[in-house]
């Protein structure tokens, strides 16, 4: 790992909320590309999924799923459920955070993919008892369209207008619709 790499992951300790923000903002940067340092921080992150700071929680589940596609040893594979508890966190931004990166799983590779799908499914099968469960049912639409506008996969828009189909309220049904214009 380089050291401005490292620096940033150093600022992410700081004091300094704006620091600690710049430092966020260049993780997510430098991970939308493939890195050959994943390694050096996976297991840390790994750790943090559990932090008892929900800040931390969130930066490393969306770290993580950022760092999918620098996964060559598919490590993700099994580690993906601690990764998908963070996504049903007690704090609801941090849930909603880490929901909302849990797509770019799916770029590292088909059984990533697979596996994200059907979490995302299932999720938005069953979170009718969850508070919010519709911004949850829109994140999940959301993140399938992220996932189909990177990798053209024609399965994955027709299982998410198919979820948009159960949607029994047609006002969230139409506000789903909207993501797929």
């Amino acid at each position: 790992m380089d050291r401005k790499i490292q620096s940033y992951f150093e600022n992410l300790e700081s004091k300094d909320k704006n620091v600690q923000y710049e430092a966020y903002k260049n993780i997510l940067g430098a991970t939308e590309e493939v890195v050959d340092w994943s390694y050096e921080v996976w297991d840390r992150l790994k750790e943090d999924l559990t932090h008892p700071d929900p800040h931390r929680r969130s930066r490393a589940a969306q770290f993580l799923s950022h760092l999918a596609i620098s996964d060559p040893e598919k490590r993700m594979l099994k580690d993906f459920l601690a990764l998908w508890e963070v996504t049903k966190d007690k704090k609801f931004v941090t849930a909603r955070h880490s929901l909302q990166s849990v797509w770019k799983v799916g770029l590292a590779g088909p059984e990533q993919k697979e596996m994200v799908i059907h979490h995302l499914v299932e999720r938005f099968h069953n979170c009718q008892n969850e508070k919010n469960y519709t911004l949850i049912r829109f994140d999940i639409i959301q993140g399938l369209k992220n996932l189909y506008d990177q990798v053209k996969d024609e399965e994955i828009k027709q299982k998410a207008l198919d979820l948009i189909e159960t949607e029994e309220d047609r006002k969230y049904q139409k506000k789903y619709k909207t993501i797929w214009r």
